[in-house]
């Protein structure tokens, strides 16, 4: 994976905002019209619009409109560059934390000799 991966930037980026969390967390239940997402957050509705283009920029929604309706949808396959990051960082540190264990009881069966 490259060093700067800008699409794991963007969602990063993303989820680093609560308002958008709560977005998303809404979403999951279904998808929702704009005003329905407003009203939660206490936020103007052009605000809540920001937020909704940061998602959809980093690919966790889609929007559809039908007259006057805008309403949006999660995208959850795009958690997937991050869910594989998270995972290869998991994995960097379960073996190094196994390694460390084996050096502290290395260190202590040899104090205890």
């Amino acid at each position: 994976m490259a060093k700067h991966d800008t699409q794991l930037s963007d969602l990063f980026h993303a989820l680093a905002d609560p308002t958008r969390r709560q977005i998303l967390t809404r979403l999951a239940q279904g998808p929702a019209p704009v005003t329905e997402l407003a009203g939660p957050t206490g936020l103007r509705l052009p605000t809540v619009m920001r937020h909704l283009s940061v998602l959809q920029e980093a690919g966790l929604i889609a929007t559809s409109k039908d007259g006057r309706v805008r309403t949006c949808a999660i995208v959850p396959e795009a958690l997937t560059p991050m869910q594989a990051w998270l995972e290869e960082q998991r994995s960097i540190w379960e073996a190094r934390l196994d390694r460390l264990d084996d050096y502290v009881m290395n260190l202590m069966k040899e104090r205890d000799k």
